[in-house]
């Protein structure tokens, strides 16, 4: 078997999924887009007072090192020559740290028209403004220009090609587009904006596109390695899914759920409080995408809660088996509202409300609610893109964890009367980064056009109630919505919380 498989191997393609709780390192075939390997490392998250989060960068960057060894190791044990491995590449997942509660004075607007985001704690720029306030030791570092400034994957990326010793500054324009100090529309860093968070220019990153070789790695099992692949996780969940026409849309669903959508070459903004960001930039000559991205802030969270709170199940797994008891919700509705409404109602006194409760109604209709109440999210953010854009969808692609709880699957596509369309193969983040990094110029080992994309195995989940009764229950969601509004005010502070 390991013969006849070694002489089948085109180029591998190395990938790091670089995220809040873990760092892994998988290899693909990029002829096949198989995945051969891969290695997983947890990583710690310190909160050192309220509110307060932080991880060690070099922590995270020893785990990216062992990953990459653990899965080398791996490889030779499969008889697969490493050698094989052409592209090296990092990648990095949204990181959701909201350390930082500080309000910023000034006009919201123009940070929103350049760089597509609200202004939030959730972005960099407002991170690094804060530690610049408070840190003596990093404003010493700037002032003596001992200071460099990027996401993790600019901290990766410097590291693994040398750090101190001649190591690239670099980032992409995915990437680039989180931090608030990037102009979507001419993509570069943005002197207003940079005077705005007080920011030096100085400190940033180069810009470069999402697929092109950055450097060589300078050490460990892949050193000489060309790093040629960096993308956001949503971005590279994007590609991975391989949405490359206008209008191709994907949901990833983890704790939250999140939605992008392609736009094409031009910047839609929302009227619904959706973000515009930058979808990828394939090559240096290739022009830019852009995407409409939605988030549901409760999806796996809600299954969690039902049991860790509640206790009805004892694993997230149970869920399918408690709901497919029952078959219905028989007209309970759950909106997980625990902190308020986000996209598209952007209201934070709602609170969370199970209603539609009869003598009847047990666990199994509450389970079955639940998992409801993830697909009417995530039909409220597809209908808010639809309005934003003009381009209705015709079927979903989908990943993410939750994404093998097979009810939830048929739900969703009962809810949006749309197929459901999901990928045997689950790493879609990873492989959008593998494929980046293989197509780059130079490398050349994955070609991305239509015709030479390997045909990925899907299954597909059609609708299978009729569309009026999809409707029915969608408006009932909305009322259940409606109810969950205006719970907490100014003067009823929520009990227990000092």
């Amino acid at each position: 078997m390991a013969a006849s498989k070694k002489a089948v191997l085109g180029p591998l393609v190395g990938a790091v999924d670089q995220g809040t709780s873990s760092t892994r390192f998988l290899v693909f075939n990029s002829k096949t887009a198989e995945l051969l390997s891969h290695h997983q490392v947890e990583i710690k998250q310190e909160f050192p007072r309220e509110g307060w989060v932080e991880q060690d960068p070099k922590e995270i960057l020893h785990s990216v090192y062992e990953c990459i060894e653990k899965t080398c190791e791996k490889l030779g044990q499969l008889n697969i020559d490493i050698s094989n491995i052409k592209v090296w590449l990092d990648l990095r997942t949204q990181s959701t740290v909201e350390s930082l509660s500080k309000r910023i004075p000034g006009n919201n607007n123009f940070v929103k028209s350049k760089t597509g985001l609200p202004l939030s704690t959730y972005f960099s720029a407002v991170k690094l403004r804060w530690l610049l306030d408070n840190v003596r030791k990093v404003q010493k570092a700037v002032e003596e220009k001992r200071a460099l400034f990027g996401t993790i994957d600019s901290w990766l990326i410097w590291s693994l090609t040398g750090g101190v010793n001649g190591g690239v500054h670099c980032t992409d324009v995915t990437n680039a587009s989180r931090t608030m100090l990037f102009n979507i529309h001419s993509l570069e860093w943005d002197k207003q904006l940079c005077e705005f968070f007080g920011i030096p220019m100085e400190i940033l990153p180069n810009v470069r596109s999402s697929s092109e070789i950055y450097g060589l790695m300078k050490a460990g099992a892949l050193e000489g390695v060309p790093i040629s692949g960096c993308l956001g996780d949503q971005s590279a969940a994007l590609v991975g899914q391989m949405c490359f026409q206008i209008g191709q849309a994907k949901n990833t669903y983890g704790t939250g759920c999140f939605l992008l959508c392609n736009t094409g070459h031009k910047c839609v903004f929302s009227d619904h409080g959706l973000l515009t960001t930058v979808a990828y930039k394939l090559g240096r000559d290739k022009p830019v995408y852009y995407a409409l991205e939605g988030s549901v802030a409760i999806a796996g969270a809600v299954i969690r809660w039902l049991r860790d709170n509640l206790g009805i199940i004892k694993t997230s797994e149970e869920i399918e088996k408690l709901a497919k008891e029952v078959g219905t919700s028989y007209g309970c509705y759950f909106v997980p509202a625990f902190s308020g409404l986000y996209a598209p109602y952007w209201e934070p006194s709602a609170r969370g409300i199970i209603c539609g409760l009869t003598q009847f109604t047990n666990k199994c209709h509450i389970a079955f609610a639940a998992l409801e109440a993830v697909c009417f999210q995530t039909r409220e953010i597809l209908d808010a893109m639809n309005r934003d854009c003009g381009i209705p969808l015709s079927h979903l692609q989908v990943d993410g964890g939750m994404t093998s709880n097979k009810i939830l699957m048929q739900l969703q596509a009962d809810i949006l009367y749309i197929p459901v369309v999901k990928p045997s193969m689950p790493e879609t983040t990873a492989l959008g980064a593998a494929m980046a990094a293989g197509a780059a110029e130079g490398v050349g080992v994955w070609s991305l056009e239509p015709e030479d994309l390997s045909a990925v195995t899907m299954e597909r989940f059609e609708p299978q109630i009729n569309a009026e009764e999809s409707e029915i229950r969608y408006s009932t969601w909305k009322k259940a919505v409606m109810k969950s509004m205006g719970w907490v005010t100014t003067q009823s502070p929520e009990s227990g919380i000092p």
